[in-house]
């Protein structure tokens, strides 16, 4: 996915988008599914993303890839609630030079995942300014889950749990502790988004539920998890 460096920016987008038809991709083509969510997982470079996405859709980690040029994505089928549910996941270039791209696919994203390293103070620094995108470009329901990744490191962390919490609490976001290496919380990540979705979507089935889009049954429980906000590992 993101050993296309050689592509130009705009060519993998349209690269992705010409994925989504492709019958050989059995998740892309399966058309059985009570509901489809948009997921982004954005933040600055280097910070782990297409390894969480790896992680969580093939079971599979490296250390080999290289930045992300533009925007990739995967797709996986999951159970939550009775309920199959088909997530389209968006993996972003975190570099400033794809910035226009990356946000262009926001609109219509149900949620995202913030990512930050737990050893890199400048990611962390940054999370306030992806939070800020998020809320421009993006629809007022979006759900964030803010995610501290490479919690493998702890001998290198220079960023205290406690400051993530904090900064989660008055984002409104919930936050998870997470390795992808390791393959710490990456599960627990993606399920408590799907969860978080899932429930406002209860909450406002009873108002204009066409916002919501790309979903089929009307009357998904409200049977959300509902397990702790924020795991450290």
């Amino acid at each position: 996915m993101t050993d296309s460096g050689g592509f130009a920016h705009s060519r993998m987008a349209t690269v992705s988008e010409s994925r989504l038809q492709q019958p050989s991709q059995k998740d892309a083509a399966d058309q059985n599914f009570d509901y489809m969510f948009k997921l982004l997982i954005i933040g600055n470079s280097s910070v782990g993303k297409t390894s969480f996405l790896f992680r969580y859709a093939d079971d599979s980690f490296t250390s080999a890839f290289v930045s992300t040029v533009g925007i990739d994505f995967k797709v996986k089928t999951v159970f939550r609630n009775n309920k199959r549910i088909k997530l389209q996941i968006w993996d972003t270039a975190g570099q400033e030079r794809y910035r226009t791209i990356t946000t262009a696919y926001y609109r219509g994203a149900m949620g995202f995942l913030l990512m930050y390293d737990i050893t890199n103070q400048d990611s962390f620094n940054a999370v306030q300014d992806w939070a800020t995108q998020i809320k421009t470009y993006s629809w007022d329901n979006a759900q964030v889950i803010l995610v501290g990744n490479k919690c493998d490191l702890e001998d290198d962390r220079l960023i205290p749990t406690e400051d993530s919490q904090r900064l989660a609490e008055e984002l409104g976001f919930q936050f998870f502790e997470a390795s992808a290496k390791d393959n710490i919380n990456v599960k627990q990540v993606f399920e408590r988004l799907v969860d978080v979705i899932c429930e406002k979507m209860n909450e406002t089935m009873e108002g204009d539920g066409s916002q919501l889009g790309n979903h089929k049954d009307p009357n998904l429980q409200d049977n959300a998890n509902e397990g702790q906000s924020s795991c450290a590992c």
